[in-house]
Order: C-alpha cells, then sequence, then structure tokens
C-alpha cells in the first residue's frame, strides 16, 4: 500500500525546494525554496504527529543536489533453506543485511560490504533478484523516497558476528521467520527471494 498521500505531498514539495535550491541564483526564488522546504517539514510533522517540524527542516537542510530516490541494498544470503538475517540495534527487529549504497562503490560490491560488516559472513554476490519502489511494498511510511535493490548472495566464509549497527546474525527457515524490521524488509520480500534461490531461471523481479 503506498504511503498516505500527505507524506507524498511533502515529498515532493521537498525535492522540488532541494533542487530548487542547487540551481537558482535569484534571491527571491531562494526564499521562497526555503519556504517550500519549511512547508514540507510542517506538513510531515503534523502528518506524523511531531511536536515540531524544526528536526526534519534541519534534515532536509542536510540534503543537496537534484533530488532523486536513495538506494537500498539487501542481500539474501541462504544456508540450506535457511536465510540469513541480522538483528537491528535500533529497533530490535530482524533484516536482511544491507543498508544505503555509498557514492562511488558498485550496489554488488555495496551489498557485499554491508553483509559482512553487519553479519561477519562473506558473500559472492549471484544475482539481482528484484528492483523494487519502497512505496509499493508495504513498508512503513518514510521521509525518503527509496530505489530497493535485493540482491542473492553465496556464502564463502566467515563467522557470525555483532557490529555497530547489529546485535546478532543467524539463519532461519521462512516459515519461522523472526519479528521483522518492517522499515528495512517485508516476509513478502523475503518469501520472494526464497523464490529465486528454488527457481534460479527466474528473471529480476521490478517494478
Amino acid at each position: 500500500m503506498p504511503s498516505p498521500s500527505w507524506l507524498q505531498w511533502a515529498r515532493r514539495l521537498q525535492a522540488i525546494a532541494q533542487t530548487g535550491l542547487t540551481y537558482c541564483h535569484d534571491k527571491f526564488d531562494i526564499e521562497r525554496y526555503h519556504e517550500i522546504r519549511e512547508i514540507a517539514a510542517e506538513i510531515m510533522a503534523d502528518g506524523a504527529a511531531l511536536p515540531s517540524a524544526e528536526p526534519l527542516v534541519n534534515l532536509f537542510t542536510e540534503q543537496t543536489g537534484y533530488a532523486t530516490p536513495k538506494i537500498d541494498v539487501r542481500v539474501a544470503t541462504f544456508q540450506g533453506d535457511r536465510v540469513l538475517l541480522v538483528r537491528e540495534l535500533e529497533d530490535g527487529l530482524w533484516t536482511l543485511p544491507g543498508g544505503w549504497a555509498d557514492v562511488g562503490e558498485p550496489p554488488s560490491i555495496a551489498a557485499a560490504r554491508e553483509v559482512l560488516e553487519e553479519s561477519g559472513y562473506e558473500v559472492k554476490i549471484t544475482k539481482l533478484a528484484a528492483v523494487f519502489d519502497r512505496e509499493l511494498h508495504g513498508h512503513p511510511p518514510y521521509p525518503w523516497h527509496a530505489y530497493k535493490l535485493f540482491f542473492l548472495g553465496e556464502l564463502v566464509g566467515g563467522n557470525a558476528k555483532s557490529s555497530h549497527e547489529t546485535a546478532d546474525a543467524q539463519f532461519f527457515p521462512l516459515q519461522q521467520l523472526p519479528p521483522l524490521s518492517l522499515l528495512r524488509v517485508t516476509p513478502t520480500q523475503i518469501a520472494h527471494l526464497f523464490e529465486h534461490l528454488r527457481h534460479p531461471e527466474l528473471p529480476t523481479s521490478f517494478d
């Protein structure tokens, strides 16, 4: 289910303001884009029942350049019929290893790095299984529009380790998944990745 209309409108206004401030030179237009950014923050704060829009204004101010969707990379690494999940320190819930892709790093390299950093396991990326618009796959509302790249990874070494972001790493069967961090991954997405494991001939899924 897509995010609520107020969140979509706020995101669009923020993107317009960010892009406008990147290219605009007229001082009056710059003032208008700052005002649009503040309106976007107010809409989002009101819709999310936040006490103040100021933290969102500060968050938006940190974003510069032409506004584009963010890229989240996630990896499904299997051991038999079990998938590797890590428990996030932030919310205590479980997810596929992954995170935001870094500038200057190919997506598959970023994905393998995230697995190693968050779980302690070394993987070889073998397939881009899916490219999904976060809006269309049942995730809770989020300030940014994002694309999610789901890879399959082959386990090649390492041992389970915690990190500054994760507290545990374990393998789980599909029918016994722990409570998931829905901000990051959904049960339907994990089930879809099991389908790619069982049917390697499947093409990359995309929205």
